[in-house]
């Protein structure tokens, strides 16, 4: 039953479980720190240093987390789905409890990109520093989509959805644009359900929704999948 497509759209809430912070809306803060000091165009433009400072710290919480309940459980699906994640996270916690198949809507912390050409991208687990360049020339950047900035894998992320016969919803609030309209596109037929502590109501009644945090609900969805196609 391998040819049924499982798709996620994890949000926040599930690598929060991990013990990572997030920004809360697109004006929010990140540890007392404001979307628009460290997370826009003009922020890069303005303190490039103070950029790459925060981004180191959030790449150093990443290196010291680790998957939790949730990122485990949706990668045992891969035996019985075919499984796509798309992920609005920078973090490599579903890549790292095994899951094969990931798309990074808002980039990965975990690569560095050329200021000039986002296609030029390099793995990166050290720090960025002001001064470092690739061999465009250009100052290295962290690869992250920023507040104000295109969405590159979204086109992707749009056909994922068109596909899909199971489609998880875990850790976002569907507040977020354009991530949140994923499932305008998801076929009316399709299972689909929603994990979240306190559900907003933005989901519509096509949803199975379980309120519960992404560590508790998603692996009681996944055993309910598991016996469902055994």
């Amino acid at each position: 039953m391998r040819d049924r497509h499982l798709v996620v759209l994890s949000g926040a809430g599930i690598s929060a479980e991990s013990g990572l912070g997030t920004f809360r809306g697109s004006g929010g803060l990140w540890e007392g720190v404001s979307v628009k000091e460290v997370a826009t165009p003009e922020a890069w433009e303005r303190d490039p240093a103070k950029v790459l400072r925060f981004y180191n710290e959030r790449r150093r919480d990443i290196r010291n987390a680790e998957p939790n309940e949730a990122h485990l459980a949706l990668q045992q699906l891969e035996d019985v789905f075919k499984v796509t994640i798309i992920t609005q996270n920078i973090d490599d916690l579903h890549e790292r409890a095994g899951s094969s198949n990931v798309v990074h809507l808002h980039g990965e912390i975990m690569k560095a990109r050329s200021s000039v050409d986002e296609a030029l991208l390099f793995p990166r687990e050290s720090d960025l520093v002001l001064g470092e360049k690739c061999p465009n020339g250009s100052q290295l950047r962290p690869h992250v989509v920023w507040f104000g900035e295109a969405v590159p894998m979204m086109d992707k992320a749009i056909a994922v959805a068109k596909t899909a016969d199971f489609f998880i919803v875990v850790g976002t609030s569907l507040e977020v644009y354009p991530a949140a309209s994923l499932v305008d596109y998801v076929p009316w037929e399709s299972n689909k359900f929603l994990v979240d502590p306190q559900p907003s109501g933005l989901a519509d009644e096509s949803f199975h929704v379980v309120e519960a945090t992404a560590a508790e609900g998603v692996p009681k969805i996944v055993t309910q999948l598991r016996a469902l196609m055994a």
